[in-house]
């Protein structure tokens, strides 16, 4: 598994040295690069993002606040020359503080923090596997089983979960929504939706059937899911 990763610093040279530690780096991938937080935050919204490379001064918002304003933030490594501002980065449970300029080596001790971390998490999964969580709707707690869950449709800071017989309207971002879910039962199709993957009746080039509706694969997803679907079939 690859960690995907997010590059935001306003400074082209800073990119490129983080940007060349990761292709240098086994299982890490350069997801995107931002020059700023908007653009940022517009990738979060959309993809799920493994570790955060962010520099603190920015033009706009800082890095820091930036950070404050994320509800469930991927694992985030400051990246900066300013060292006055290590303690309230350790107090937003950053993984690491990197101080430019920083070596390969310095990079790779943080880097393995986060997969440490992450593989720990795994196996704490793989001993108690969930089949099911609770959801916020009309005020009370509902329990979902996910093998009861056909797709789930993203409305902003709402989702809409569709069962077989009846819908919950639960509000959650479908970005945080995902990192709930288990891993290889449920794929990302488009920025709107998440489908359960053995409850798809049929698929063509730029869409898939799940009960009884057709639902568009975004250009974004298309990859990913044509190749989920490929090891389930068997290719």
């Amino acid at each position: 598994m690859n960690f995907k990763c997010l590059i935001v610093d306003d400074e082209p040279i800073a990119q490129n040295i983080v940007k060349g530690f990761i292709v240098d780096t086994p299982n890490l991938e350069v997801f995107g690069i931002c020059d700023n937080a908007m653009e940022a935050l517009k990738v979060l919204q959309e993809h799920t993002i493994d570790i955060l490379f962010l520099d603190i001064e920015m033009p706009k918002i800082t890095g820091l606040s930036f950070l404050k304003t994320l509800a469930h933030p991927p694992a985030t490594i400051i990246t900066t020359a300013y060292r006055e501002f290590a303690l309230e980065g350790y107090e937003l449970d950053v993984v690491d503080y990197l101080l430019k300029p920083f070596s390969f080596e310095r990079f790779l001790k943080a880097v393995n923090k986060v997969t440490h971390k992450r593989e720990t998490k795994k196996t704490e999964i793989r001993t108690e596997p969930k089949t099911y969580a609770y959801f916020k709707v009309d005020r009370k707690n509902m329990k979902v089983n996910y093998d009861e869950i056909i797709y789930i449709e993203g409305l902003s800071n709402y989702v809409k979960i569709h069962l077989e017989n009846h819908q919950h309207i639960v509000y959650h971002k479908l970005i945080d929504l995902e990192k709930l879910l288990p891993e290889g039962q449920f794929v990302r199709i488009h920025k709107s939706y998440i489908i359960a993957i053995d409850k798809i009746q049929a698929f063509g080039n730029d869409y898939i059937e799940v009960a009884d509706k057709q639902l568009s694969i975004g250009n974004t997803y298309r990859e990913r899911f044509f190749a989920i679907v490929s090891k389930k079939r068997g290719k």
